[in-house]
């Protein structure tokens, strides 16, 4: 199996990267954090002009997709630059909508970044309930539009904001693809942690080369290099994986690349903190936007040990 990209994937990628790199993102995290969305509406339209949304939505009402390989690596530079939102939410939606009365009505909108979804399961918390405007509750009845949201929870990722949904509303349809929304929502997490690891890896070896000590940058020692060079093969082992996975898209390949992902994500954020000290640990200091968003990302949308269930059982329903 080869995983080299074309052209055009390429330059997609690059684009998205460029397009969030002038977007001052940590800024628009902490505005998120505070419960103030306005910029990050604002990004959200950009990165739905760029066509993300549209990758999950299918061309008969207003997407490009399914195209879970273009959706994955749209995902990795999402994680990599720490984008705020119910992202993964929004394309598991997406995937949730294939009622037709219900997929005409509101996939247009997720397509084109008009609106934001979040979803709920079995009366949990659902994620930026109180941004979003398509709020979906996931029943062992069914999938329902819920009419509003609770007050906001704290969670361990400050952007991360957690609102129970009003329960009832609108049945959008009984027999929704759930065992294929799931995979959508795992493979997009496991992309968006293995961005959150890259960009951990990289703004640590930055850190290093800069800071000194007995005259020398810590970056020479051998016992960093060593910490650097275990994180950043866990993070290359993870990326094949997780490429596969969006070609075969089946549960047990998703689950394992989701596994791989986040782990390497999680112990690339301990290297990190470790590396960069009692700096690290400041809420002020960016590096923290992407510590807390590798932790959340471990257990969203499965734990490591339902994963790894998943793996070894062969695939199972939600």
């Amino acid at each position: 199996m080869r995983f080299r990209l074309d052209p055009e994937q390429r330059e997609f990628t690059a684009s998205l990267d460029a397009m969030l790199t002038a977007a001052d993102t940590p800024s628009v995290v902490r505005d998120w954090s505070r419960g103030d969305h306005d910029r990050g509406r604002a990004l959200w339209r950009r990165v739905a002009e760029a066509g993300v949304f549209a990758l999950a939505v299918p061309e008969t009402y207003d997407g490009l997709g399914p195209r879970p390989l273009e959706l994955t690596l749209a995902f990795v530079e999402l994680g990599r630059h720490a984008v705020p939102g119910p992202l993964v939410e929004t394309v598991t939606a997406a995937a949730l909508l294939t009622e037709p009365a219900a997929a005409k009505r509101l996939l247009p909108a997720l397509a084109s970044g008009r609106s934001m979804a979040t979803l709920a399961r079995d009366g949990g918390y659902a994620l930026d309930g109180d941004a979003a405007d398509v709020r979906l509750s996931l029943t062992a009845d069914g999938l329902y539009l819920a009419p509003g949201h609770g007050p906001v929870r704290p969670s361990l990722d400050p952007a991360r904001r957690l609102t129970p949904l009003t329960p009832g509303g609108e049945l959008l349809g009984t027999n929704p693809p759930v065992a294929a929304a799931l995979t959508l929502a795992r493979l997009t997490t496991a992309a968006q942690a293995l961005g959150v690891g890259l960009a951990l890896l990289d703004r640590t070896v930055s850190y290093v080369r800069q800071r000194t000590q007995f005259g020398v940058p810590v970056g020479s020692f051998q016992a960093v290099k060593h910490q650097l060079a275990d994180a950043r093969i866990a993070l290359e082992f993870a990326r094949p994986l997780l490429l596969g996975a969006a070609l075969t898209t089946t549960a047990e390949d998703v689950a394992a690349a989701k596994v791989t992902a986040c782990e390497a994500a999680y112990r690339t954020a301990r290297t990190a903190l470790q590396l960069h000290g009692a700096i690290g640990y400041t809420a002020e200091y960016d590096l923290s936007l992407w510590l807390t968003r590798a932790r959340a990302l471990r257990t969203a949308w499965g734990s490591p040990d339902e994963c790894r269930d998943t793996v070894l059982s062969g695939g199972r329903r939600w």
